[in-house]
């Protein structure tokens, strides 16, 4: 049994850990700093014993970050001391062309459009940082075909997306966005017709990935009836059934809800044809992508009343800044008869818009792109073959770390062991990605009088797409 004093060691224990000394105290999200500390210490575990690399001929780092990335991002790249460049908004298509030719690395969120063009003048670009889950935004192609690593978050605003799609549900069942609107205009509307509890009810989700597997588990919560449609099999969560159509699942579900990538195949999924298969009454979710919904077909079946609610965070065309104004018919030539219907929310694509997703994004892509910067790791880049090396030990001496992308063409690799052949080379690891293949080797016995005629040598070779070393 415990002692008097034993106890009171525990309440005072209890007391210092709690906010501010009150019990009764309610804290601010605390995942910010618990994301910072557990990356941290996580990553001084890994390099204590480590030797740090740094590239030759390569000048000092410069990182152009755009459209507010998250502070944790900026923290992660000065600590390193590299030189950033930071911008809150994006930028105009020749600003970016000029910014972006000096940069080693550029960080951007989803309105930054780097195409072939832009990319044509990233003279020194290494890598480059998608804060965000979509990569459409980036001639992903064309980029690999620079030698151009493009590292992406495809689960860190997960959780946000499932919460932010929760509240939609409930608030499309109760009607809660046009009796808001009607108080703020001074209409008391003290209805129950066509309002809803979710229990019971049956949520239908096109695609089940991150997002769409969470929020499987959170509907569940409310008492929902989960069903699920996507192009593979998925093991299901917790009572979800996968159905095998998209048709199966328009016809059952009460709420369809669309969590997919933007491809050829998804534009337009849900059209007039879907919309005719749904329930009478159903309701419709879109949190991915613009392109996935056809917003004319939409707006006639609300119209029709076929469609009871809809709420919509994402469009076809999106503003490039903040502004009022700026979502109207010049945009998408539709904006005026879709924000006129009623029980519709529309949200500025903010589904991952939350302090704990940024900050979590900020971290998981700020930290890829300094591995592949400081290490060579392309592990979890979406355009390019993945590869990766053990570290060096701090007392290896005279190791040099080869990083070189090539065509994946025949006799490359015999050309570039030539070069090597006069070293140990003591570790070393290849792969390929349709025409772009890339490999790393650690060699030994190279002196920094050597680091030089073997950075020229081997950029020399045939079918050389880009290289470094790092020592």
């Amino acid at each position: 049994m415990a002692s008097p004093q034993q106890i009171n060691d525990l309440q005072d224990a209890f007391n210092r850990a709690t906010v501010s000394g009150s019990p009764g105290a309610v804290s601010t999200s605390p995942s910010q700093s618990f994301l910072q500390n557990q990356f941290r210490s996580r990553a001084l575990s890994v390099s204590k014993h480590t030797k740090p690399l740094k590239p030759f001929s390569a000048g000092d780092m410069k990182i152009l970050l755009l459209e507010n990335v998250n502070q944790t991002a900026i923290d992660i790249f000065t600590e390193q001391g590299y030189q950033v460049d930071f911008y809150k908004t994006s930028l105009p298509e020749e600003e970016l062309i000029e910014k972006i030719q000096s940069v080693h690395a550029v960080g951007i969120r989803s309105k930054t459009k780097l195409t072939e063009k832009v990319l044509a003048a990233a003279k020194n670009l290494v890598v480059i940082g998608c804060f965000c889950i979509g990569t459409n935004q980036v001639d992903l192609e064309y980029a690999a075909s620079r030698g151009i690593a493009v590292f992406n978050s495809p689960f860190s605003n997960s959780r946000s997306v499932a919460e932010l799609v929760i509240a939609e549900i409930i608030s499309l069942a109760r009607q809660l966005g046009d009796r808001s609107i009607e108080l703020h205009t001074g209409t008391w509307n003290k209805v129950s017709a066509k309002c809803w509890e979710v229990r019971g009810k049956t949520l239908g989700i096109i695609g089940y990935g991150h997002i769409g597997s969470q929020l499987s588990v959170l509907a569940e919560a409310l008492g929902m009836n989960v069903i699920y449609y996507d192009i593979v099999m998925i093991m299901s969560l917790g009572n979800s059934k996968q159905v095998s159509t998209l048709n199966e699942l328009l016809s059952k579900a009460d709420f369809v809800t669309c969590h997919v990538p933007a491809t050829p195949e998804t534009k337009n999924l849900l059209s007039a044809p879907q919309f005719a298969a749904m329930k009478d009454g159903s309701y419709v979710i879109n949190a991915s992508r613009g392109t996935v919904i056809d917003i004319p077909s939409l707006i006639s079946a609300m119209k029709s009343g076929k469609i009871a609610g809809a709420a919509l965070d994402v469009y076809p065309h999106e503003p490039a800044k903040n502004g009022a104004g700026l979502f109207a018919d010049e945009l998408n030539d539709w904006t005026s008869e879709l924000v006129s219907l009623r029980n519709l929310i529309l949200t500025p694509h903010i589904g991952g818009s939350t302090e704990e997703a940024q900050s979590a994004i900020g971290i998981e892509v700020g930290t890829a792109l300094t591995k592949y910067i400081n290490e060579g790791a392309s592990v979890g880049a979406v355009n390019f073959p993945e590869v990766s090396l053990r570290a060096l030990d701090l007392d290896e001496e005279n190791v040099a770390r080869v990083l070189y992308i090539h065509q994946n063409v025949p006799g490359v690799l015999k050309t570039v062991n030539n070069i090597l052949a006069d070293y140990n080379i003591e570790k070393q690891y290849s792969d390929s990605q349709g025409d772009i293949a890339y490999m790393i080797a650690d060699v030994s016995g190279v002196s920094a009088g050597d680091i030089k005629s073997l950075h020229d040598e081997l950029s020399n070779t045939p079918f050389k797409i880009a290289i470094r070393i790092l020592y």
